[in-house]
C-alpha cells in the first residue's frame, strides 16, 4: 500500500433539519437545475471523542452506532453510505462510485482511494455522439443504459474496510436493512426532487416504491419500505462485495444496462467481475502553516489545491469574508484552476497529467500574477505547466450534482473523508432491486476531439471519468489533523470545498460558519453567487471591475469536522438535510 507520510515533501503524488417529520460545459454553463437550499441554518456540534456529519439524520444515527461499538472511522462510513443509499437514492448508493480519504492516527499515514466507476470495455470515444457526427443531448445521453459505468462503490469500502475496520463486515448493515424492511420517513427533499422528477416514474419498479396509484409522489412523511433493497444488503452482508459483482444481480444489473428500451448499453458481465479499485498516496501540498491534502486525478482535489496556491501570496486575512475584494480573489483564482483543469485533466492512467508541474508553488505563484486588484480577467487561459502535454484540448464536459459527502472521526482519531455519487439525479434512471444505477459516464466528454486534438477526458474502455469530488483532510504545523471536509455539487464541488478552507484556514471562522457562508466563485465563466445571500449587494461592485456576474442556486452539502483544545467541532451544510453530530 502506498502511502503519504505525515512530513511530505511540499507536494506528495503517487502514480496513481433537523427537519418536521423525523429526529454546460462544466466551465461555462451552469450545474444542472438544482433544488433551492430551502436554507436551515444549523448550530455548531461539539464532541470530545467522535463526531460524524452526513447528509441525513438517520444516516449519521447509524454511523453513531458503529463508533459507539467501537468501530473504526470506515466502519461509520459504511453504515453511514448503506443508510444513504436508502433515505438519499437520488445522490448516491451501490449503483455508484466513491472517492475516499483515510487518515490512521497510530501508522501516522494517509491513503487515498479510488472507488471511481469505470467505461464497459466495449466503450468508444465516440459513446456520445449521435448519428448525425454531433454530441448527444445531456439528457438523452443520461437516461437509460449508455451511461451508466461498472460500479465502484462496494470495492473501494472493502478494499478500505479490510485494511481499516474494525467491527464485522455484516454488521455494518444491519442499520440500513432494519430501515430497508421496518421503513423510513419520506423526506422533504427527496419529495421534492420526485415532484420534479419525469423519468423515473415510467419505471414499474420505482413508480410502485417513489409514488401513488395516480403517479403523484408519496408526500412528505410517508413511510417507505423497500424489502428487495433489504435483501440485496443481507445478501452482499453475507457474501461480501461478489454477490453484487458477480451472480444473479450482476446479470439482472447487466440486463437492464443492455435491454433498455431507448437506450441500451454496453455494460457486461465480465466488466463487473473485473473491476479493481484503487489505492495510493493523496495529494498533499502545503497553503499557510497547513498541509492540504486530498484525491489525485481523476478526482478534483487538484483543482482544489491550484485556487489555495494561486491565492496563497495574498494576505486574505486582511480581507473582509463577503466583501467585493475576497469574491474577485477567489474567483480569479478559480479561474485559472479550472482552465488547467479543464485542458489536462482526466483518469491518470489514460492521460499524462502534468501533475507535479500543476501544484508545483512557482508555477501557481505565476498564474497568481495574472490576478489584478481592480479588473477582472474575464477568462483565463489554459497554462503550461512543466511536463505538459500541450496538444491536448479543452472538452466539453457535463458534470451535475447528484451527490453526498461524509466525514468522519472516531474516538482514536482516525479520519474519513468520503464523497460518492450515482451523478446525475437518480442516475440513469435504472432501478434494479431497490437501488438506482449511475449515469457516471456522461462525466466525459461528449466529443472526444478539439480541432484535431485530443480530450484528455474523452471516453475510452476501462478509463475513468474525471470527476470534481474532492475529500479532503487538513493537517496543522504540529502534524495533526486539523480538519475533515468534502461536498456534493459537481463541477462546484471544487469551489464549494475550497471556500470553506479559505474560511477555515485564513479567516478562522468554526467549521459551521465557514459552511454556513455563502458560496461563491468562478469555473472560468461567470462569476456565481448564490442566490437570497447577502453577497448578492455584490453585484453592482463586481459589475463594475469587470466580472459577468450569474445568481445561482448554489446548494451545497458541506459537511466537515475541525478540531477543538477538546476534541472536535462539527458543521453540516444548512442548506440541506444532514447534520453533524458526536460524542
Amino acid at each position: 500500500m502506498s502511502r503519504c507520510s505525515l512530513r511530505p515533501t511540499a507536494v506528495c503524488v503517487v502514480a496513481a433539519l433537523s427537519f418536521g417529520v423525523f429526529a454546460q460545459r462544466a466551465q461555462t454553463e451552469p450545474t444542472a437545475p438544482e433544488l433551492p437550499s430551502g436554507r436551515h441554518e444549523k448550530k455548531l456540534a461539539i464532541a470530545t471523542k467522535y463526531m460524524v456529519a452526513a447528509a441525513h439524520p438517520l444516516a449519521v444515527e447509524a454511523g453513531l452506532k458503529m463508533l459507539q461499538r467501537g468501530g473504526s472511522a470506515i466502519d461509520a462510513a459504511i453504515a453511514v453510505q448503506m443508510v444513504l443509499n436508502l433515505v438519499e437514492p437520488q445522490a448516491s448508493g451501490i449503483g455508484g462510485g466513491a472517492f475516499i480519504m483515510h487518515f490512521d492516527v497510530k501508522q501516522k499515514s494517509t491513503v487515498a482511494y479510488n472507488g471511481r466507476e469505470t467505461a464497459p470495455m466495449a466503450a468508444t470515444p465516440n459513446l456520445f455522439i449521435g448519428y448525425d457526427g454531433k454530441p448527444m443531448r445531456f439528457q438523452d445521453a443520461v437516461v437509460g443504459g449508455r451511461s451508466v459505468g461498472v460500479p465502484g462503490l462496494l470495492r473501494v469500502v472493502e478494499m478500505a474496510h479490510a485494511r481499516h475496520g474494525r467491527l464485522p463486515w455484516a454488521s455494518l448493515f444491519e442499520p440500513a436493512i432494519a430501515l430497508a424492511e421496518n421503513g423510513f420517513a419520506l423526506s422533504p427533499r427527496l419529495q421534492i426532487h420526485l415532484v420534479n422528477e419525469k423519468i423515473l416514474p415510467k419505471d414499474a419498479e420505482a413508480r410502485t416504491y417513489f409514488y401513488l396509484p395516480d403517479g403523484t409522489p408519496k408526500p412528505v412523511g410517508a413511510i417507505l419500505k423497500n424489502p428487495a433493497f433489504a435483501a440485496v444488503l443481507r445478501r452482499i452482508a453475507k457474501e461480501g462485495p461478489d454477490a453484487f459483482y458477480a451472480g444473479t444481480l450482476a446479470k439482472e444489473m447487466v440486463a437492464a444496462v443492455r435491454g433498455h428500451a431507448t437506450n441500451p448499453g454496453s455494460l457486461t458481465e465480465d466488466d463487473l467481475l473485473n473491476y479493481r479499485a484503487r489505492s495510493g498516496a493523496p495529494l498533499c501540498a502545503s497553503y499557510r502553516s497547513y498541509r492540504v491534502c486530498t484525491v489525485p486525478p481523476p478526482g478534483g482535489g487538484l483543482t482544489v489545491l491550484q485556487i489555495l496556491k494561486t491565492l496563497e501570496r495574498f494576505d486574505l486575512k486582511a480581507v473582509r469574508p463577503g466583501s467585493t475584494e475576497a469574491v474577485h480573489l477567489f474567483a480569479e483564482a478559480g479561474r485559472l484552476a479550472y482552465a488547467d483543469r479543464e485542458r489536462y485533466l482526466g483518469d491518470d492512467r489514460f492521460t499524462p497529467i502534468p501533475t507535479a508541474g500543476l501544484t508545483d508553488a512557482a508555477y501557481n505563484r505565476r498564474r497568481s500574477e495574472l490576478i489584478r486588484p481592480g479588473i477582472s480577467m474575464g477568462r483565463a487561459d489554459a497554462g503550461v505547466p512543466e511536463n505538459a502535454k500541450v496538444e491536448m484540448a479543452d472538452g466539453d464536459t457535463m458534470e451535475f450534482p447528484s451527490t453526498s459527502h461524509i466525514s468522519i472521526v472516531d474516538g482514536d482519531g482516525n479520519a474519513v473523508s468520503m464523497t460518492t455519487t450515482i451523478e446525475s439525479v437518480f442516475g440513469s434512471k435504472i432501478f434494479v432491486r431497490g437501488f438506482l444505477l449511475n449515469n457516471e459516464l456522461t462525466d466525459f466528454s461528449m466529443t472526444p476531439f478539439n480541432n484535431g486534438l485530443t480530450v484528455a477526458n474523452a471516453v475510452y474502455p476501462g478509463k475513468q471519468p474525471r470527476s470534481a469530488m474532492s475529500p479532503t483532510l487538513v493537517f496543522d504545523d504540529a502534524d495533526r489533523l486539523h480538519l475533515v471536509i468534502g461536498s456534493p455539487g459537481g463541477p462546484l464541488i471544487i469551489n464549494y470545498v475550497a471556500k470553506t478552507l479559505v474560511a477555515t484556514l485564513d479567516w478562522g471562522m468554526d467549521i459551521q460558519s465557514a459552511i454556513s457562508l455563502p458560496n461563491f466563485g468562478s469555473r472560468n465563466g461567470p462569476t456565481e453567487i448564490e442566490k437570497g445571500t447577502s453577497i448578492e449587494n455584490l453585484i453592482g461592485s463586481l459589475k463594475s471591475i469587470g466580472h459577468e456576474v450569474r445568481v445561482n442556486d448554489l446548494t451545497s452539502g458541506l459537511h466537515g469536522i475541525m478540531r477543538t483544545s477538546t476534541g472536535w467541532q462539527g458543521g453540516a451544510d444548512p442548506r440541506r438535510e444532514g447534520i453533524a453530530s458526536g460524542k
